[in-house]
């Protein structure tokens, strides 16, 4: 059932047994929030944005071979694995921080904000785990977390 062939035809990677399909959930949300400048209505659509793991991404979604993508991640390396969860630990959370200055603001600047957020910092996380997902290591430039705090309090300030 693992087999390379049928992991190819399901596009789930055969070397590391994981698909980019699940970065779906998150290409979704970033696409809200880089739109908030224009269309302020997107705030509601990103506020309701929920983490979800790999499996319950599949679990719950559309994709034909979820149950395939879902065995052959339980059978992927270990390392990778962890690779690509730390990478989602640090989307979620930059999406959640994100969320947090949504609830507080939908100012002009906050959207704004938020929006390069997306662009600047979360896009590169998503690269990151395409090249994980697909067998490459790429190096990710994390900023601070007290530089992007500095910039929202510049905000508000």
């Amino acid at each position: 059932m693992l087999a390379a062939d049928a992991l190819r035809a399901a596009n789930i990677n055969p070397d590391t047994g994981l698909a980019t399909d699940y970065l779906n959930h998150f290409n979704e949300v970033v696409m809200l929030m880089e739109m908030l400048p224009d269309m302020r209505d997107c705030a509601e659509d990103v506020l309701e944005w929920k983490p979800s793991s790999y499996c319950e991404h599949f679990d719950h979604s559309a994709f034909k071979d979820k149950d395939l993508a879902i065995l052959a991640y339980g059978a992927a390396p270990r390392a990778v694995r962890v690779h690509l969860e730390t990478l989602i630990l640090q989307i979620d959370g930059e999406v959640e921080r994100a969320q947090s200055f949504l609830r507080q603001s939908q100012a002009p600047e906050i959207c704004a904000e938020i929006a390069r957020l997306a662009s600047e910092d979360i896009k590169p996380l998503i690269a990151a785990a395409s090249s994980a997902i697909n067998g490459k290591s790429e190096p990710v430039e994390d900023q601070p977390d007290e530089a992007l705090q500095a910039d929202i309090d510049a905000l508000f300030g």
